[in-house]
């Protein structure tokens, strides 16, 4: 049955979208997110924060699938080596949350990101993560250098 293009239309804002700076997506805080009180439970930030890194790869043509499929010659996979998170206000049910990601650095084997979860233009969380890429063996690979231009941001920073 064809849908008139509305599921191309649906799917379109669903990786959120790359920008000058890295990678803006928005998601809405469900009851599932909170606890008791409707305000988000603080692991729940975890989540938002790796849906942000997960589709900014996504929109840079690094899928996680491939790269566990071998595509690069081995299967590899990104791991969270080290995380810094400033909780700064809490998000509630049904708030509308923007989610940026941009690099900071690459070295070697590693990526270094810096993250905000903002309602509006306040800031409720800002992360500094550092991933690094991994093979089958649990060493570390180091960064394609096709990866770099597209991680690498191309305007003005997100502030600290």
């Amino acid at each position: 049955m064809d849908d008139h293009g509305e599921s191309a239309a649906l799917s379109a804002g669903l990786s959120g979208a790359l920008t000058d700076f890295g990678h803006r997506l928005m998601a809405r805080v469900y009851y599932a997110d909170t606890d008791f009180s409707g305000v988000v439970y603080h692991a729940r930030y975890l989540e938002f924060l790796e849906r942000g890194r997960s589709d900014y790869l996504r929109l840079t043509g690094v899928h996680h699938t491939e790269l566990l499929d071998g595509k690069h010659g081995e299967r590899i996979v990104w791991v969270v080596r080290r995380m810094e998170i400033d909780f700064r206000s809490p998000a509630r049910m049904d708030d509308i949350l923007t989610i940026d990601t941009r690099t900071d650095d690459i070295s070697g084997a590693r990526i270094f990101m810096g993250q905000q979860l903002k309602r509006g233009a306040d800031v409720l969380v800002a992360a500094k993560v550092e991933a690094a890429i991994v093979g089958e063996s649990g060493r570390p690979k180091r960064f394609p250098k096709e990866w770099i231009a597209a991680f690498m941001p191309r305007g003005e920073l997100i502030s600290r």
